[in-house]
């Protein structure tokens, strides 16, 4: 089959072809339909099809251009994660026994999008619980990375992921509070913004069968996915902004402007490694690329920094306050054997694996300990960013890996240029912004050994539109996304 004019291109695009007659949105929907129909029994991305109903969208905004009415996403079609509840579809996190939850009414989120006009054709695959970098599970099986199906897309976001590299329309929405915007986005080469943490408000991103009541979820934020940059300020715009059943009562959302507009004005502080979880030779490569890139172009390039909070402490304290929260959920049996296990620890034993068992096992005190370690290190940040504008990062320390469904996790091995690392402790490099909830931008740049390579840019709190600005102008001087070979029809 011919390879449709529009099956890769971004939302910004499609509007503009939409706003001039070249394509209705029926069109691109039937279009992204086709494309799910042909490769997804490969892939694996859309576990929930909305096809019929998607179309009746489509056709009410191209009867909406008609009339004249404009909306930020009219008749642009998209994906959003499995985990979102949508009136009427399953909502399963890939739990077994929800199987069969049906959400009666919308999350926020997806009645914003909706409201903008967006149309979506479906839900995207995630691992159970959202727990993994692997988006696996009974009910709909195990999504593949697009370009080689033998690997992981990432996750919790990976269908999302996947379905954006396969072509299955320009947008999805995601979560994150290990990375599951930013991980999957590095692995199959597309684009994802973690906002600031409550930018977004979550109602109806809830597990089944929770209400759908707001609720804040320490450390946990929602938020868009694309295979071009500027699309993420498209699609962040539309669901930004406080819940009108709590805060915006009263709030009312203003984020500041970027601060610059010209690569030549930003400063920035770049990472590539670091002993806690070393990045790979691939990932370093590509980030000394991108710096010596930026650096021609007149950023201000910095490599190290004392304003840097410390990477040990930091990750520390992440993994102890991320399972604190995480723990809430997990079954007796397994909290019991992590308090056994944390029972014999040592005081001096202070690897990422032991902090996790701690924080399974903390007490309330212990936890309100490490929340105000916690303000202290944002304090940190905000001093940093006195300094710089952004500081750009590994969001993970290899390329897509082949998959690998080992129960527990801990048990499994991510092999960095030929050493083994224990597999949850790459949490470490997503937690550099989930911990102070700053904003973090993933940027793909580009291909190595066939996978694709990307970076995270994390931001000031609150200013999102910086390490925005700064993704859409690396794209837009160096390149972006690089569809998959194998669904390029």
């Amino acid at each position: 089959m011919a390879k449709s004019q529009w099956s890769f291109r971004s939302a910004t695009e499609l509007s503009a072809a939409l706003a001039a007659k070249k394509v209705s949105a029926v069109e691109l929907a039937q279009d992204a339909i086709g494309r799910i129909e042909r490769h997804d029994g490969k892939i694996n991305a859309v576990c929930v099809r909305d096809f019929a109903r998607g179309l009746e969208a489509a056709r009410a905004a191209d009867a909406a251009r008609a009339r004249g009415e404009t909306g930020a996403l009219l008749g642009i079609p998209l994906t959003v994660k499995e985990s979102y509840n949508v009136a009427g579809l399953p909502t399963t996190w890939g739990f077994s026994p929800q199987k069969d939850f049906v959400a009666s009414e919308d999350a926020l989120s997806i009645a914003r999008v909706k409201q903008a006009g967006g149309v979506i054709l479906g839900k995207t695959n995630v691992p159970v619980g959202l727990a993994d970098w692997q988006s696996y599970n009974e009910i709909y099986g195990t999504t593949n990375n697009p370009f080689d199906l033998g690997r992981t897309p990432g996750g919790s976001s990976g269908g999302s992921s996947a379905a954006l590299a396969a072509g299955y329309g320009p947008l999805s929405l995601g979560s994150d509070i290990g990375g599951s915007l930013r991980v999957p986005a590095f692995h199959c080469g597309v684009y994802a913004h973690k906002p600031t943490y409550n930018l977004v408000a979550p109602r109806g991103h809830t597990p089944p069968p929770l209400p759908p009541i707001p609720l804040d979820r320490d450390l946990s934020v929602i938020g868009p996915m694309a295979r071009s940059a500027a699309d993420l300020s498209l699609l962040l715009d539309v669901i930004a902004g406080p819940d009108p059943l709590d805060n915006g009562v009263g709030y009312r959302l203003a984020l500041p402007p970027p601060r610059h507009t010209a690569l030549k004005d930003f400063r920035v502080l770049v990472i590539d490694s670091d002993p806690v979880m070393p990045a790979d030779k691939d990932i370093r490569g590509a980030i000394e690329k991108l710096a010596g890139n930026l650096a021609k172009s007149g950023v201000s390039i910095a490599r190290h920094s004392p304003l840097l909070p410390d990477f040990a402490d930091s990750s520390r304290l992440y993994m102890r306050m991320l399972m604190g929260f995480l723990s809430a959920s997990l079954p007796p049996d397994a909290v019991a054997g992590a308090k056994a296990g944390a029972a014999q620890l040592t005081a001096d034993n202070r690897s990422l694996a032991a902090e996790r068992l701690r924080g399974i096992t903390q007490s309330h005190r212990d936890w309100v300990l490490d929340d105000g370690a916690r303000a202290r290190l944002r304090a940190q940040w905000r001093e940093l960013f006195r300094t710089f504008d952004a500081v750009i990062c590994p969001i993970m320390p290899t390329p897509a890996y082949p998959h690998d469904h080992t129960e527990p996790q801990e048990a499994r091995r991510i092999s960095i240029d030929g050493k083994d690392y224990v597999y949850p402790d790459q949490l470490a490099w997503p937690g550099i912004a989930t911990l102070p909830g700053l904003p973090a931008t993933a940027i793909p740049l580009g291909l190595t050994g066939g996978l694709p390579v990307g970076v995270q840019i994390v931001g000031p709190w609150l200013e999102d539109r910086t390490p925005l600005k700064l993704a859409e102008l690396v794209e837009r001087e160096f390149g972006g996304f690089v569809p998959p070979p194998m669904f390029d029809d």
